[in-house]
């Protein structure tokens, strides 16, 4: 379950450091391939060993609004088959495992000091049910996990970046969750700056619920997790490196899971986001005109 940069995910966690910043007055196509220590979505473990998450996306003008779609996706790097230590979207089908794509759709626009982007995000799980025995043992994801996420957010050009975000699932979990970040760039020198990001997540209506169709991503209702993260992006010719930690606090019992078999308050993760993007095209005659 991609962490929306839309996502913006970026913003590190579901908003940090997982894209480029897409500008309102041009069309831009971009690409993304993030190297992680394991997937982590809203604090949940939902592997514990190493991804490659690749992304790629298009923005275009639509006035004074940006349209922005793509496609994430994440693959399962080496066999996850310890029924003790490991956890696997992919149930542990082979050893480089292509578990999770979800398309997605976003249209953003200024409002005064802030920006406004409303979207959709789908989740589909490629593998199916006819996958080895021990796939159920590590709770494997098929098609009928999939589901379709609605989401809003409001980002506000001030002191320390805040955004407040909102998804609502409309198929399987049918429940909502919100997200209050901020961010910060601590520079370090004339070209270098060092991204710091926290993050808070709360639940309500994505826990268990009575009906036994829907799914659920928590166990209650509630705060879920804090995210701390530091992020160094550094250029090299068209491409942004930018090497990632993230300190996680758990606090809904889902959160705080590591393993089949332990559990933790605090878990450290991260890698490295290797991103490139284009913009298509002149600038429009208006803003070219302000940079004379």
């Amino acid at each position: 379950m991609k962490r929306v940069k839309v996502f913006a995910a970026v913003s590190l966690c579901a908003g940090l450091f997982t894209a480029p910043q897409r500008a309102l007055a041009q069309a831009e196509i971009g690409a993304q391939a993030d190297l992680f220590s394991a997937y982590v979505w809203r604090g949940l473990s939902l592997t514990n060993k190493p991804v490659l998450q690749p992304d790629v996306w298009v923005s275009f003008p639509a006035g004074s609004a940006s349209i922005t779609v793509g496609g994430w996706s994440s693959i399962d790097l080496g066999r996850y088959d310890d029924l003790d230590d490991d956890i696997s979207e992919s149930g542990a089908i082979s050893s480089f495992n292509y578990a999770e794509f979800d398309p997605y759709a976003e249209i953003a626009f200024p409002v005064g000091k802030s920006t406004l982007t409303f979207g959709a995000i789908g989740y589909i799980y490629p593998n199916d049910e006819d996958s080895p025995d021990i796939a159920n043992d590590f709770g494997l994801l098929t098609s009928a996990s999939n589901t379709l996420e609605l989401y809003g957010k409001a980002g506000f050009d001030v002191p320390l970046a805040p955004e407040i975000s909102v998804y609502y699932d409309v198929d399987k979990i049918k429940g909502a969750y919100f997200e209050a970040a901020a961010s910060h760039d601590l520079q370090l020198s004339e070209k270098l700056a060092l991204g710091l990001g926290a993050l808070v997540g709360f639940n309500a209506g994505q826990g268990i619920s009575d009906d036994p169709d829907e799914s659920s991503n928590f166990d209650d209702d509630g705060l879920t997790h804090l995210d701390f993260s530091a992020g160094l992006p550094l250029t090299a010719g068209a491409f942004e490196i930018t090497p990632v930690l993230h300190v996680v606090v758990g606090v809904d019992d889902r959160t705080k899971i590591t393993s089949p078999t332990n559990t933790s308050d605090a878990k450290l993760w991260g890698g490295v986001s290797i991103g490139w993007s284009r913009t298509l095209g002149e600038a429009p005659e208006e803003e070219a005109a302000e940079t004379e």
